[in-house]
């Protein structure tokens, strides 16, 4: 047994093993809901998508392995705090109110919320306050939720806990209208799975923020590792690549 214990010794000290057996494995929180960000492949019954292979990206050039943990979004920056899991990666943006409870890397992706109402509704909307009056929805946790309420321009913000419930009542004709991050409706109607619903191209986004990558506050030389990491994938072109693979423009990736 010594002399086995010293022979594997020696093959790592020569690189013979795999430095990867040796890697730190860290607990990923994403969401099963959000394709193509991240969603639940019912053939693997894993979690998959854009933001998976970010971090599993980010984590080969970190130097650590990741285990991707399926959370519901509204869920993540808690489980995050309460060291469940110990990276969010997922379709949330960084924002002021985020960042006074946890950390983020660099952005990813950049983009903003869409419009999705009944096919039957043929008309040109551009700004909430084209849609006065009516009765909206959003999922909870997002960027949007708050500026719908504020607007003070709805009798009522119904408050959906994934995408998908936002577009099947929007599909059935319960829900005048439905907002949402626009790259996920987006794909989702690609898919035919809503055909009553119409993404509304000529609607302009009031919430425009950056993906990013979620830690803890403490964490600092982990968000070093991962902005490092981040860095090189952009830079070799891993990211743009990453993102075409699932549909999204890399001319919208920030710099």
């Amino acid at each position: 047994m010594k002399r086995l214990v010293q022979a594997a010794l020696a093959a790592v000290a020569l690189g013979l093993v795999s430095p990867a057996t040796a890697q730190t494995t860290l607990k990923v929180g994403s969401t099963p809901t959000g394709i193509p960000f991240t969603f639940l492949d019912t053939k693997t019954n894993t979690i998959q998508g854009v933001m998976v292979d970010v971090i599993t990206a980010v984590g080969r050039e970190a130097g650590f392995a990741v285990q991707v943990e399926p959370l519901q979004f509204s869920t993540l920056i808690a489980a995050l705090t309460a060291k469940k899991i110990d990276i969010i990666s997922a379709a949330m943006f960084i924002t002021p109110a985020r960042k006074e409870v946890i950390d983020f890397s660099e952005p990813v992706y950049t983009y903003g919320e869409a419009l999705i109402v009944p096919k039957a509704d043929g008309r040109d909307y551009a700004a909430f306050a084209d849609l006065k009056g009516e009765t909206v929805g959003a999922q909870v946790g997002t960027a949007f939720v708050e500026p719908l309420k504020k607007s003070g321009l709805f009798p009522e913000v119904k408050i959906y806990d994934t995408i998908p419930d936002v577009l099947r009542d929007v599909n059935s004709g319960r829900l005048k209208a439905g907002f949402a991050d626009g790259p996920i409706l987006a794909y989702n109607l690609k898919q035919g799975l809503f055909p009553n619903v119409r993404l509304v191209e000529s609607y302009k986004p009031t919430v425009v923020g950056s993906v990013g990558i979620g830690l803890r506050k403490d964490d600092a030389a982990l968000k070093a590792k991962i902005d490092a990491g981040l860095a090189k994938i952009k830079e070799s072109g891993e990211l743009a690549r990453i993102l075409e693979k699932w549909g999204l423009k890399p001319s919208v990736n920030p710099s």
